[in-house]
């Protein structure tokens, strides 16, 4: 049965379509014979306890620099709707926190995917926190004592932003610490939020892979190849995709974390894994299944639809 599908994300005229994962899942969509409705995270609103947005109707196609057509704009009350994606790109702040909360009042009746209140509640960096023996060493403060003890004891450390995204702001810092002090200035002074700092992990160096679950199962991965005189593997940054297959270590740890992870209905997650430790939950807006397409022919948006046409 067709069904009316939301798609709450950034502007989409600016995504890549080889490599967007919004772009590949509503796609996936409208081939199933479901309707679009596209709306940006500053146009929801609720008035007398209705959540609504102003939007358009979406048609996609594959096609470089004509992906899209929109309709008139229009405004729908989201209960309307049979499912809302919710991908909107980090950061994780409190505009993306309060669109969680507009959307907690029309799901389950309408499936948000992935589900809001769990989406809150598991930033990338902090639900990892409940696997302490499968992460490396993870410190969560904004004190300049407590932060230099920890990279004196590991000789060297990364230090990022909690609610950071797209390796922006990550640093590498050697046994010396050099600049410590400035780095936790210039944190400190843009933001209220704690740092994270955490273990080095020499095998960045030979990626760092991102593991596809889908409804709590693993179905793939891709390695993330840092540039040169980088340890950012990030793909906004210059990391190169590379295929890689799974391994025990990863299927033990996809077999921790996916029990959880389906129960509080994150159906599409991305993870990071480095080595043989677990660094980050993604469930905000992961990416990566386009290039597991291309690398290992898996669908995994059909996957995706699978899973949420099987709750409906």
């Amino acid at each position: 049965m067709p069904l009316a599908v939301g798609v709450q994300m950034d502007p989409i005229d600016a995504i890549d379509i080889d490599g967007d994962s919004t772009f590949a899942m509503s796609l996936e969509a409208q081939n199933r014979g479901h309707s679009l409705f596209y709306y940006l995270p500053g146009d929801l609103g609720m008035r007398d306890g209705r959540v609504f947005a102003h939007g358009h109707p979406l048609t996609l196609r594959r096609q470089k620099g004509a992906h899209f057509d929109i309709g008139p704009r229009e405004t729908r009350d989201l209960a309307d709707l049979d499912v809302i994606l919710l991908r909107q790109d980090p950061p994780f702040h409190m505009g993306y926190i309060t669109s969680t909360h507009l959307l907690d009042r029309v799901h389950p009746d309408t499936l948000v995917v992935n589900d809001p209140t769990w989406v809150r509640n598991y930033p990338e960096k902090i639900l990892v926190t409940d696997y302490t023996d499968l992460t490396p060493d993870t410190l969560i403060t904004r004190n300049l004592d407590d932060i230099r003890a920890f990279g004196q004891e590991h000789g060297g450390m990364i230090l990022k932003p909690l609610y950071g995204n797209g390796g922006a702001g990550v640093f590498k810092l050697d046994a010396d610490l050099k600049n410590l002090t400035s780095l936790h200035e210039m944190f400190v002074e843009r933001s209220a939020e704690p740092l994270i700092a955490q273990a080095f992990l020499p095998d960045v160096t030979k990626g760092d892979k991102r593991v596809i679950l889908v409804d709590g199962e693993p179905v793939g991965a891709i390695n993330r190849v840092p540039a040169k005189g980088e340890t950012r593997s990030n793909m906004h940054v210059g990391g190169r995709p590379e295929k890689v297959a799974l391994t025990e270590r990863d299927r033990e740890i996809c077999a921790r974390i996916g029990p959880l992870l389906r129960e509080k209905g994150q159906i599409f997650v991305g993870i990071d894994v480095i080595g043989d430790y677990l660094t980050e939950i993604n469930v905000t807006s992961p990416t990566g299944i386009q290039e597991l397409s291309r690398f290992d022919g898996i669908d995994v948006p059909a996957m995706i639809w699978d899973a949420i046409e099987g709750r409906l």
